[in-house]
């Protein structure tokens, strides 16, 4: 059963990571349009705010799928240098510090974006788009991110070394 839903999540981390490279070609369009509208004499409005709500957006997906393919910056180095029995210990700490961090941060943005959709508060950009829209996709990249590193905590804590 465990195996199960460990390939269920580690499909969850891959599709946020395939939902970051969707957020990176709209950066690249909003440019892009930005671009010709400048070389062609027309303006579209907020399109610097849209590469920047993907940018964020782009970011926060893209965290569950670094971490679950190591890329994050970690204490692997110093990890190397301890013996079995510590470095479990000491991975099991990291983790946990890593889950109550991330489970704050996912709180928060939860927090705000239900707060932005309740008084229903809008961009200070030229689009006044309801804030909550690009607030959404850090809220959920940044649930996937807590969800990832309790899993990681997870399977450190049981696997059978």
């Amino acid at each position: 059963m465990f195996n199960k839903i460990n390939n269920y999540l580690e499909k969850i981390y891959k599709f946020s990571g395939y939902v970051a490279a969707v957020f990176l070609i709209f950066i690249a369009i909003f440019i892009l349009l930005g671009v010709l509208s400048r070389i062609f004499g027309f303006y579209i409005r907020g399109l610097s705010e849209y590469s920047g709500y993907c940018m964020a957006a782009s970011t926060f997906f893209a965290l569950a799928y670094t971490f679950g393919e190591g890329g994050h910056i970690r204490i692997t180095l110093f990890l190397e240098k301890l013996n079995e029995k510590f470095r479990k210990i000491v991975e099991i700490w990291c983790l946990l510090i890593a889950t109550i961090f991330s489970g704050y941060l996912a709180f928060y943005f939860i927090k705000m974006l239900i707060i932005s959709y309740e008084f229903k508060e809008r961009s200070e950009g030229a689009d006044e788009i309801l804030i909550w829209i690009p607030q959404s996709p850090l809220a959920l990249g940044s649930s996937i991110l807590f969800m990832c590193i309790f899993h990681h905590l997870f399977k450190c804590i049981y696997k059978n070394d």
